[in-house]
Parts: structure tokens; C-alpha cells; sequence
């Protein structure tokens, strides 16, 4: 075989390299190879060109983007500067003058945060639940609180025409629902009363028609979540917190009080509040809490916020705050009386006007922003992924139980009747 001849070597195309060199001043001819190249000075106006077409490119494109987010009220140095410190907080690699992998700007707006709006309008629309419990006995301002929280007559003697009070002789669960709307949020309220508890002179056991409630929530809500065909919303009927009133005597916690709240706080959040606490003293209403607070800590009551339930440092820090003022000493009303010129929300007496949202007189602010403000929604979260699990857990485990002991009934029966 003879080998193959070079087509660069051949003398035609030769020529043609020679005339295109002759035709196009930018190519030059290797002597050796036959090889055309592009000439030095040629490759340089030509890359220099294109950066600057690439430029003036970006520059068009940076100007456009500016002027779209100035109409949104916004800085491309801004948006620069949130993009950046939103990529360093999920752990991704960026530049400082925000660079992906391709070496492009990343300086356009993607529109993440719009998501908290799309929550917010359905949040708006749909509404949410909310159930609270007030626990205590007669006569130390449940129902006047709960008004007071809501600035609205919410609770069941203000909502019951002719209503006389009378002390039942058992523990009767009354629950009373309103909705309530500011600014276009609606809020499905249930409030939940407990004439009775702790009027007896032998008040034993008068926690267990709580607890049996407590449960048949959970309970049904079980139900409605492991059917077939499930609605799209489940009514929230389970009880997200549990206000329990402490009598104002300035001593010790009773062993009634300590009793329920050692039964309930696996089942419920409980928020303790000092009732009245208008009759006593600053120094005694002091003296008081230290001593709730100590017999919370020897008897190992759990109390919301639990410490345990502290997701990160920043939760840990506000909750904090909050536990180090429970128990609120509270004072409730719902009569508005003229000081200064101003509507406030007080109680007039010979001496002055307590006013309930005066952190000077009273902590109903801070039992407020508690309850409605800052931990509404973590409230529903607890008694959802904790309290409610915690029932689910061990009431499908009992289901499992049931069900083996039958199976194992069922196979020892066929196997008698086999044997006969």
C-alpha cells in the first residue's frame, strides 16, 4: 500500500492558501506546515471588540434592570446585598459581587419573599382557630379577662341574656365560639369555661372532667385524620391553651393547684396567672411569684413556654424573658375610664385607676402579647406537633395492641375448632 498523501501538500492547495492569504490581510501562511494563522495584531482588535460589545451589552441590561426596580421602590445595590446575605445563610458558595458559576452578574430580582404574601392573602381569606381555656375558681375574673384579651364580649356570662350565677355542684365544661375580624383577619374564637372547678369542700378529682375534654378533642381529631376520605380541613376543636388562675392569697400554691397542673401540663399549655392581683401589694405581689415559681420548679411542673420546645438561640432568648415574668400578675376589666384626655382600659377605685395595660400596674400586656401577639401561632404548633402527636402515638399503638390480641383470639379459636 502506498501512503497517503498530505492534501495541504499538494500544489493546488497551496495556491489556495496563498490567494486567501492574499484576499484576507488578518491570515498569514506557516513556510513549514502550509498552516494558515490568524496575525497578532488582528486576534487583539478582534477580542477587543467583542469585550467591548459585551460590555456595552451588560451596561444596557444593568441600566434596564435599575430602572424596573426603582419603579418597585428598589436599589440594585439593595437587592445585591439581600441576595448575598440570603445565599451565605442557606450555605451556598457566592462572591461577594454575587458571581455564578459561568462567571455572569446574578443581579436580577427573583421575587422569593412574594411567598409570605400568597400566605398572608390565604391566611386572610380562610381564617384560623384558636381555643384557650380559662381554669379557676368562681369570682376571680375569668370571664372579665377573656373580654379583656379580645376587647369584646366573648365570654359566656357576657354573651348569656339574664344570666345568674350559680355554682354547679360537679365541673361542667361550657365553650362559647365568636369570630372575630381586625383588618381583614378573621380569628374562628372558642372559649372554653369550667364552672365549678374548685368550689367544693371536697374537690377531689374535679380535674378529670378537664382531662376527659382535654382528650375527646384529640380524639376526634384522630378520627377525621385517618379516614378515607378526609376533608380538605379538619375543624380544630383541641385546646391550645390553658389559662389557669391562681387565687391571690400571697403564700404558696394550693395542693389543688398543684395537683391539676401536674395532670394537665403533658396534655396542654398552661399559662398560670396571679387573678386580682390588684389587692396586693408590690412587695407581696413579688414575694408571690418567687414563690409560684419555686414550687414549679419542685414539683416538676412543666409550664408554657417549655424549655425543651426552645428550637433555636433567638426562641431561646424571648422565651426566656417570658418565663422569667409567668405567673402574670393580671388585672382584668372591661370599663374604659378618660385620663388625660386619653380612653383607657382601667379599674376606678377611691385611690386612683388601675390601668390593666400599664406595665407599671399590671402584666395583662405581657399575657396579651403571650397569648395573641408573639406566640399565638407557636401555641397551636405545640399542641399540633407535640401534645396532639404525643396522644396520636399511643392511641394507634393501643389500636395495634387490640388488634393482635384479636387476631391471636381468632387463631386460637380456628385452631380448637380444627382440633375438635
Amino acid at each position: 500500500s502506498t501512503p497517503s498523501e498530505d492534501p495541504m501538500s499538494t500544489p493546488q492547495a497551496k495556491e489556495n492558501l496563498g490567494s486567501e492569504a492574499k484576499r484576507n490581510p488578518s491570515f498569514s501562511k506557516s513556510a513549514d506546515l502550509g498552516i494558515t494563522y490568524l496575525e497578532p495584531d488582528f486576534k487583539e482588535s478582534s477580542c477587543h471588540g467583542q469585550k467591548v460589545e459585551k460590555e456595552n451589552q451588560d451596561l444596557s441590561l444593568e441600566t434596564e434592570v435599575n430602572m424596573q426596580l426603582k419603579k418597585q421602590g428598589l436599589e440594585l445595590k439593595e437587592v445585591k446585598t439581600n441576595m448575598a446575605e440570603r445565599t451565605q445563610e442557606t450555605g451556598v458558595v457566592c462572591s461577594a459581587d454575587l458571581k455564578d458559576g459561568t462567571g455572569r452578574d446574578l443581579f436580577g430580582y427573583v421575587g422569593i419573599e412574594a411567598v409570605l404574601d400568597q400566605m398572608r392573602r390565604k391566611a386572610m381569606k380562610t381564617g384560623f382557630e384558636f381555643n384557650i381555656m380559662v381554669v379557676g375558681e368562681s369570682g376571680l375574673g375569668k370571664s372579665t379577662l377573656v373580654n379583656t384579651l379580645f376587647k369584646s364580649k366573648v365570654s359566656r356570662k357576657s354573651c348569656t341574656s339574664n344570666f345568674v350565677e350559680k355554682i354547679p355542684r360537679t365541673v361542667e365544661l361550657q365553650t362559647i365560639s365568636h369570630i372575630i375580624e381586625e383588618k381583614g383577619v378573621k380569628m374562628n374564637l372558642t372559649v372554653i369555661d369550667t364552672p365549678g372547678f374548685g368550689d367544693q369542700i371536697n374537690n377531689e378529682n374535679c380535674w378529670e372532667p378537664i382531662v376527659k375534654y382535654i382528650n375527646e378533642q384529640y380524639e376526634k381529631y384522630l378520627r377525621e385524620e385517618i379516614n378515607i376520605n378526609r376533608k380538605r380541613r379538619i375543624p380544630d376543636t383541641r385546646i391550645h391553651c390553658c389559662v389557669y388562675f391562681v387565687p391571690p392569697t400571697g403564700h404558696w400554691l394550693r395542693p389543688l393547684d398543684i395537683e391539676f397542673m401536674n395532670r394537665l401540663d403533658k396534655i396542654v399549655n398552661i399559662v398560670p396567672v396571679i387573678a386580682k392581683a390588684d389587692t396586693l401589694t408590690l412587695d407581696e405581689r413579688r414575694e408571690f411569684k418567687q414563690r409560684i415559681r419555686q414550687d414549679l420548679r419542685n414539683y416538676s411542673i412543666s409550664v408554657y413556654p417549655q424549655t425543651e420546645f426552645d428550637e433555636d438561640p433567638e426562641d431561646k432568648l424571648l422565651n426566656d424573658t417570658v418565663r422569667e415574668k409567668i405567673p402574670f400578675a393580671v388585672v382584668g376589666t372591661d370599663q374604659e375610664h378618660q385620663v388625660n384626655g386619653k380612653k383607657i382600659l382601667g379599674r376606678k377605685t377611691k385611690w386612683g385607676i388601675i390601668e390593666v395595660e400599664n406595665d407599671a400596674h399590671c402584666e395583662f400586656a405581657n399575657l396579651r402579647d403571650l397569648l395573641i401577639r408573639s406566640h399565638l401561632q407557636d401555641l397551636k404548633d405545640v399542641t399540633h406537633k407535640i401534645h396532639y402527636e404525643t396522644y396520636r402515638v399511643r392511641r394507634l399503638n393501643e389500636s395495634n395492641v387490640k388488634g393482635l390480641q384479636k387476631e391471636s383470639y381468632v387463631a386460637t379459636k380456628v385452631e380448637l375448632e380444627n382440633n375438635l
